[in-house]
């Protein structure tokens, strides 16, 4: 996609981690981003072929579940456990800005910093039990008790689906109001993809990859 004529803001808005990459190149994408990107980025003295080439990166479109087991646990590790600790920082750190600057507006997602560090915690802990304990075992070929640490992941993806429904709930459905800020729009985008992503990643565990140990 050609973003060079599209403002900065509103790419920040509606493109999740655009904003990482707006902070990587020292581009205003809240205050200062009703510029479109080629401006934005010759004031900054930037390449705009190569900030197009980051931010068409983060348009990648999922693939296909590979066949193997192998294959499938690497593309889980690199497309999610590596997306979600890429990304969750930068909305941590989003849902910070947003709750300290409209502190005094009802419609802000009060409370969404405190979920976002509590889920992002609990991700963090159930993504290093399946790295160091449950992959290894998949990919050696399973094990006899490989069952007790899969229905443990599968309770745990349980409880990340009501920690992601208390973030939509948080966040008033992701309904904006007129007022809102780039960075507000932003975080909003990004959390969205967050629970879209975890959701997908759950499904690929719990319908394509785990059933392959219970039979």
């Amino acid at each position: 996609m050609n973003y060079a004529q599209r403002q900065v803001a509103d790419i920040a808005a509606n493109l999740p981690g655009a904003t990482q990459v707006f902070r990587n190149h020292k581009i205003d994408f809240c205050c200062g981003g009703q510029v479109p990107l080629a401006e934005a980025v010759a004031a900054r003295g930037e390449s705009l072929a190569a900030i197009e080439a980051e931010l068409a990166a983060l348009e990648s479109s999922e693939v296909q579940a590979p066949l193997s087991n192998d294959a499938l646990i690497g593309h889980i590790l690199e497309r999610y456990h590596a997306t979600h600790r890429a990304e969750l920082p930068e909305l941590v750190r989003l849902a910070a800005r947003v709750e300290a600057r409209h502190v005094e507006n009802p419609l802000a997602p009060h409370g969404i910093h405190a979920a976002l560090v509590e889920a992002g915690e609990a991700l963090e802990e159930h993504m290093q039990k399946e790295e160091q304990i449950l992959f290894p075992l998949m990919r050696s070929g399973g094990h006899p008790m490989i069952h007790a640490p899969v229905g443990r992941m599968r309770h745990e993806h349980d409880e990340h689906g009501e920690r992601l429904a208390n973030l939509e709930a948080i966040a008033h459905g992701f309904s904006l109001p007129e007022e809102a800020c780039p960075t507000w729009r932003a975080l909003y985008a990004g959390v969205r993809k967050l629970i879209d992503d975890v959701h997908q990643h759950i499904h690929l565990e719990n319908n394509v990859l785990f059933p392959r140990f219970e039979a």
